[in-house]
């Protein structure tokens, strides 16, 4: 029985260091890895013996692409052992931070590293000598989102403003007003963006996921207190490591999550939109509609549909918000520190972003877990490989190889953010 291997050293076009590792026997799969091989970064460690307003400051550095995900997932699960709940306006300001964030990375990926995969180019430098017009667009979006937090969040990556009980600094209504006709164009050009990619070429490739995000009654999730899933999973965050694990794999830095006795899970755009999109305004349900969404979407490589859907929705909601601002009478709650064990759960832009720490009554933290989206997804990753290779055996290798990789794109991984942590066996004599 003939043997084959696909075998990638390094991806590109991901955040981070990974490689793949794909065996086939006849027509069947007998291995598929998504093999991460990056040091793990010890921001647990770094996190303990620390005073609990750091956390902020101190995630943030986990990612340049999502440190607003790190951030508010941190300062969240502070507020929540201290009693504070943020609301109002400064509430509404990190929801807006949070549209900065996703509008800066979903247009990284849209434009920059998922749509090369559909068009045939190696990179978007390439591609752009034959699509000047559409790499030009991503690049102006990626910057509107970026101004946005500038604007809030002092600079653009590892923002400085968020502490523990609101900002330091928030900005006048006539700051925040200057941004609004940047957001519209954007808002335009996300809705060109839907109808752009839906021309692309898909390969059929549905699969029957168990969907998890956060959810909000009133709400498109962004930051959540409840988390819900596409197979009847609803649970508070704290009960969050009731219902999932990580495991150790032989072949990764990074763990890898599942929900206990039933095994691997999709977090990101595709699961938010799935279980929310009742949440989503008008405009953006159209645009998914016209794309040829339903208002469940099971095929991974359509993700850069969804994404683009999510970037409408979050220039509409940034413009929302900035329209209906009242600078707040001051920029943060007072918070006391007291002794307890908290919990936080934002949506990064890669998915479900959890946060749980224990501090002390003078504030110090004792311990500190956090597990990101991407350690979240390599298993359903891994399944994928599984179950797209057989269907794709005809393709020169050349060709499968790239479809594999794509296969990993669709999830847009950030493999530096995944490396949070290694078991260590130490032997001495």
């Amino acid at each position: 029985m003939k043997s084959r291997t696909i075998k990638v050293d390094y991806l590109a076009r991901v955040e981070g260091e990974g490689g793949l590792d794909i065996k086939i026997k006849g027509d069947k799969v007998t291995s598929a890895k998504l093999k991460i091989f990056e040091p793990p970064r010890f921001f647990e460690a770094f996190l303990r013996g620390r005073k609990f307003t750091e956390a902020p400051d101190i995630t943030a550095r986990i990612c340049g692409i999502c440190p607003v995900a790190y951030q508010m997932s941190s300062v969240h699960a502070m507020e929540s052992i201290c009693g504070v709940k943020v609301d109002g306006q400064l509430r509404e300001l990190r929801r807006l931070l949070y549209c900065g964030e996703w509008i800066e990375s979903h247009a990284l990926h849209i434009y920059m590293l998922h749509a090369p995969d559909f068009l045939g180019y190696q990179d978007a430098i390439l591609m752009s000598k034959d699509h000047p017009d559409v790499v030009k667009q991503g690049l102006k979006l990626k910057k509107i989102g970026n101004d946005l937090i500038i604007l809030l969040g002092g600079r653009e990556i590892h923002p400085v403003s968020v502490k523990v009980g609101g900002f330091y600094k928030v900005p006048t209504k006539k700051k925040l007003s200057a941004i609004l006709e940047s957001l519209k164009w954007a808002r335009d050009a996300s809705l060109e963006t839907v109808r752009w990619v839906s021309t692309l070429p898909f390969p059929d490739f549905e699969q029957d996921y168990e969907f998890v995000s956060t959810c909000h009654p009133d709400e498109y999730p962004l930051i959540g207190e409840q988390i819900i899933s596409s197979k009847g999973l609803d649970i508070n965050i704290s009960e969050f490591l009731n219902h999932f694990e990580e495991e150790h794999v032989k072949h990764s830095t990074s763990l890898h999550a599942v929900i206990k006795e039933r095994g691997s899970y999709f977090v990101g755009p595709m699961a938010r939109y799935s279980l929310n999109f009742d949440k989503l305004p008008a405009i953006a349900q159209e645009a998914a509609k016209k794309a040829g969404l339903s208002k469940t979407c099971n095929n991974p490589f359509k993700s850069i549909i969804v994404r683009s859907v999510e970037t409408l929705f979050a220039c509409e909601e940034a413009i929302k918000i900035i329209e209906n601002y009242e600078m707040p009478d001051k920029p943060f709650i007072e918070v006391a520190p007291r002794a307890g064990v908290g919990y936080g759960c934002s949506e990064a832009p890669r998915g479900l972003l959890y946060n749980h720490y224990k501090i002390d009554d003078y504030g110090v933290i004792r311990d500190a877990r956090i597990i990101p989206p991407t350690s979240q997804n390599q298993k359903t990753v891994e399944s994928d490989l599984m179950a797209f290779v057989p269907k794709h055996l005809d393709l020169s290798k050349e060709d499968l190889t790239w479809k594999c990789e794509q296969a990993v794109r669709n999830y847009d991984p950030c493999i530096s953010c995944s490396c949070h942590f290694l078991k260590l066996n130490i032997n001495r004599d």
